[in-house]
Order: C-alpha cells, then structure tokens, then sequence
C-alpha cells in the first residue's frame, strides 16, 4: 500500500476520516483510489474524470398506464397527449425524468492532467436500456470510481441513471456507499471529488440562476454549443429509429461540457490559461484523427470556434 502525501489532492478530504477512525469506511475509500493511481503502469494514462451526458426518452408504457389509466392508450398516443399539454401548460413539452429511460450515454475518460484520452458511446444503436445503464455503472466501478463532471447532472442525469438502476435491479453500492456519513456519500450535493456539476459550480449550488445552459458557457469560450439537434428533439428522433443522431448530439454535449470543463480549471487555478488553450490545440488535433469514423465528431469540428484571447490584442 503506498505512502499517502499530504500534498495529494485527495488529503483534505480524508482529514475528517482520519482525526475520528483510522479505519472509517471513508479512509478506507480513499486509500482504495490511492491504490489504484499507484498501479497504473507507467506511460499509460490513467482517468481520472468521466465527464458524462445522458439522452432519454419517455417510457410511453408508463405514461398510459401511470397518466392515463383505464384509457387504454397506445405507448405513442399517451406520450404525444402528455408534450401536447405540458406545451399548452408551459410551453415546454419534456417528459419528467421519473418517466423516461436512457437512450444514450457518452462518456469522455479525462486524465489527471486534463487531457481527452477517449469517447465511449453507450447507445441504443448497440445495447438495449438496461445494459446501457449496467454497462455505466460497471464502468465507473472498474475504473476506480473516477469523479463524474456533467452539467446539470445532479438535476437529470445522475437521478436518472440511479432511478433507471432502481428499475433494472443494478446494484451500485459504491455510488450510495450506506456505511460513509452523509456529507462524505458520493452523491451529497457539495462532494465535488465524486460528482462535479458544473451548473452547480457557476450557480454557487443553486443560489442563483444560469440562464442559457450549456449553450452559454459553450459559446462564451468559442465552442459550439447546440446546433442541429435541441434536446427536445430526442424524443422524435427516438421515434424515428434515429438513434445515431441522437448519439452524435450527446457526443457534441460532451465535447461542449469538456471545454466548460477545462476553463473552470483555469478560474480555480488548476490550469493556467497558457496549458488549458494547449489542451484545447491538443484536443482538436485528437479529434481530427478519429472524425473520419465518428459523425458526432464531423459535426463539432465543422462548428468549431476559437475563443478570442483579450490578452493578446
């Protein structure tokens, strides 16, 4: 077992662990991850974020049954006269998650240092919605339990995923760890080792509003932001049997939220601006080589844009 440095990253939050039991569940955790860095071998790169997005649609089954009882709709006609009034009500026509299942989850395995190293598409152009979601899962354990980024993941797609594993009997003890006290537990609001959102990080988690999304952040850095595809289209996509597309709109998310990703690194001090706008050249290079065999990619690159440096005028 190796020698824990207190100018690892991870001391502090081992502090409170340490000072009441050397063997707390939560020191235990800790030492685990440590492991698991150490052994990585040499010249190979170990993840140490999965940056994710999630793409779902409506369970229209439910819906008939859950929303319109004893009406004996067919799966496409309860979900059609659900949009049509939530439109009417609010004059947005998306599903609450508690209905919907994964069609699609994109992951970028991100290293210590920054760096894109891989895209893993878990779609339904492969895998049915319960592998889709046993295959995350298993994922995140296999890897050592990397830290999740999303944007707005403790608002969809963290609840989902664990809401969808409630209803395919996925068991995923480390994500709820019931022996850790709650402040330490994966999915407490402000443990950002185990889950960074970065809605929450911009919003100071909740205490204001971030109008404009991801496309806002996105676009304020020179990078897409949404283009073809609006979330609200997945589920006519879906309807459509267009599961590609919709894989290529989760990957551009991705793509966005990893940029995102990059300059709230630099605001904290992580990365000066100098190596994020490396990142950045070096990433695009990265995408260049595979765009030929992935469409989602095709498509970022032809929107790509340059963040105007103020610095250098």
């Amino acid at each position: 077992m190796g020698r824990l440095d207190r100018n690892s990253k991870t001391f502090p939050m081992m502090i409170p662990c340490l000072l009441e039991n050397l063997i707390h569940p939560c020191y235990n955790k800790v030492v685990e991850r440590e492991v698991f860095r150490s052994k990585t071998m040499a010249g190979t790169q170990k993840v140490r974020y999965f940056l994710l997005d999630v793409e779902s649609v409506a369970d229209g089954t439910l819906v008939s049954r859950q929303k319109y009882p004893g009406e004996n709709l067919s799966p496409e006609e309860a979900i059609h006269r659900w949009r049509t009034s939530l439109m009417e009500e609010t004059g947005k026509d998306f599903i609450p998650y508690t209905f919907q299942i994964p069609t699609a989850i994109v992951l970028a395995k991100i290293s210590e240092e920054y760096e894109l190293l891989d895209i893993i598409i878990l779609g339904e152009s492969q895998y049915a919605p319960h592998e889709i979601v046993e295959r995350f899962w298993r994922g995140w354990e296999s890897y050592g339990r990397p830290t999740l980024v999303s944007f707005n993941g403790r608002g969809f797609d963290l609840p989902l995923l664990e809401l969808a594993a409630f209803r395919y009997g996925v068991t995923i003890t480390g994500w709820f760890s019931p022996f850790v006290k709650g402040y330490e537990q994966p999915r407490n609001r402000y443990n950002s080792f185990y889950h960074l959102d970065l809605q929450d990080f911009f919003t100071n988690h909740g205490a204001t509003h971030f109008t404009g999304g991801l496309n806002l952040a996105a676009s304020l850095i020179g990078k897409p932001g949404k283009m073809d595809v609006q979330g609200n289209r997945v589920q006519d996509l879906h309807d459509e049997g267009k599961f590609q597309a919709i894989e290529d709109y989760c990957v551009c998310d991705v793509l966005d939220t990893y940029f995102v990703f990059l300059r709230t690194r630099v605001i904290q001090g992580y990365l000066s601006l100098e190596e994020e706008q490396q990142r950045v050249e070096q990433t695009k290079r990265w995408l260049e080589q595979r765009a030929e065999t992935n469409l989602g990619i095709q498509l970022y690159l032809a929107n790509w844009g340059d963040w105007k440096n103020p610095w250098n005028e």
